[in-house]
């Protein structure tokens, strides 16, 4: 018995949500084939359009001295025929494991855009025309700077008057294509029928669930900046882990999950604080604990002095193209978020020492409602 049978299964057994809710489900392309692929398939179904844009990420620099390098790579924007966002489609770099000797360098002459500074990488993106190809998409950058584009085969580069590079283009790596990270918009109802409308196409392309696959939820952090919500929020994927990642059956192969910070539960275990700020002095020592986006439970923006993204967001989910097993497992994550919406009522801790296989997980899970 896993999350999704403990709902019912079919059609007719799933359980549909009711908050509204933000997927970021994890496909694959098939080899040859791309997230382009789908965007144009989406848009001819909703009578829409796709547009091109940048999608900004991060990872481990391969240079000495240089510990990240940001990247903007291409991203595509599904509009219906009324101009309303359908879904973005965007690459993941944790997918990779699927992608061995597949693709191309430079597929469709696509390229990315890298920088080891967040500012002037936001620069670029601000100035810079993703539908521009790769010799000169770097040139609105070169202009602000009073220099020109140093233009070789395959790469473009803009360097400051001083010689200290400020972005370079180069070709997409081979199979990078390939990842596609369908982003919703906000579902308010009806999840499972708008997701089925974004993933059975997918199916019909051949699109793949890849190795490293999850199912992100955004929920509306709102509600959990109370003290009481988010302690529990907190000892909910804090002692409860075990449990939640066996009745999801969570991807232990999914890079960029983690535990809380130890820090954190332990703040949350102390006696809260009273009077009209208390929220405000909770959030501040919450920030100091170590707290990270990179954890089983993002609360870095129900956290923030000023939130880029208004979510909070689990990100525990495994990885499907089933749009009956996601809204499922979602609903049991709803569930269990809205028992720690209950100020009078902190969840306690598991039974300590009981194994936990699926069937005992869901059952204790159970057990945590009706506590």
């Amino acid at each position: 018995m896993t999350a999704a049978t403990a709902h019912g299964t079919g059609t007719s057994g799933t359980r549909d949500l009711s908050w509204r809710t933000g997927f970021e489900i994890e496909l694959l392309a098939p080899a040859g084939s791309d997230r382009l692929v789908l965007a144009e398939r989406l848009a001819a179904t909703h009578r829409g359009d796709v547009v091109r844009s940048f999608h900004t990420d991060s990872e481990p620099s391969p240079v000495a001295g240089v510990e990240t390098f940001r990247h903007l790579s291409p991203a595509f924007g599904v509009l219906d025929a009324s101009g309303a966002p359908v879904a973005r489609l965007v690459d993941d770099v944790t997918i990779r494991a699927d992608l061995d000797g597949t693709g191309t360098r430079g597929h469709r002459g696509w390229y990315r855009v890298l920088s080891d500074d967040g500012r002037l990488l936001r620069l670029v993106e601000r100035h810079a025309d993703p539908s521009a190809p790769l010799a000169s998409v770097l040139d609105p950058v070169a202009a602000l700077f009073g220099v020109t584009v140093d233009v070789r085969p395959g790469s473009a580069r803009v360097n400051d008057g001083a010689g200290a590079t400020v972005a370079v283009a180069l070709p997409l790596p081979p199979g990078r294509e390939r990842p596609c990270e369908v982003v919703t918009p906000p579902i308010v109802a009806g999840h499972r029928a708008a997701l089925a409308r974004l993933l059975a196409p997918a199916r019909e392309l051949g699109f793949t669930v890849p190795h490293e696959a999850a199912v992100h939820l955004h929920l509306d952090a709102g509600p959990f900046r109370r003290p009481a919500a988010f302690a529990n929020v907190v000892r909910l994927f804090g002692w409860w882990r075990e449990h939640l990642w066996t009745a999801l059956g969570t991807n232990t192969a999914c890079r960029r999950l983690g535990p809380l910070p130890a820090e954190l539960l332990d703040l949350v275990s102390r006696e809260p604080a009273d009077g009209p700020d208390a929220w405000g002095t909770l959030a501040a020592d919450a920030r100091s604990t170590g707290l990270t986006k990179y954890a089983d439970v993002n609360l870095t923006q129900v956290v923030a002095a000023d939130p880029l993204r208004d979510t909070l967001e689990v990100r525990i989910l495994p990885g499907s193209l089933d749009e009956d097993a996601i809204v499922r497992d979602a609903a049991l994550v709803e569930a269990l978020l809205r028992r720690c919406l209950d100020d009078d009522r902190p969840l306690p801790r598991p039974a300590a020492g009981t194994p936990v296989d699926v069937r005992s997980a869901l059952t204790d899970l159970q057990d945590l409602l009706r506590s």
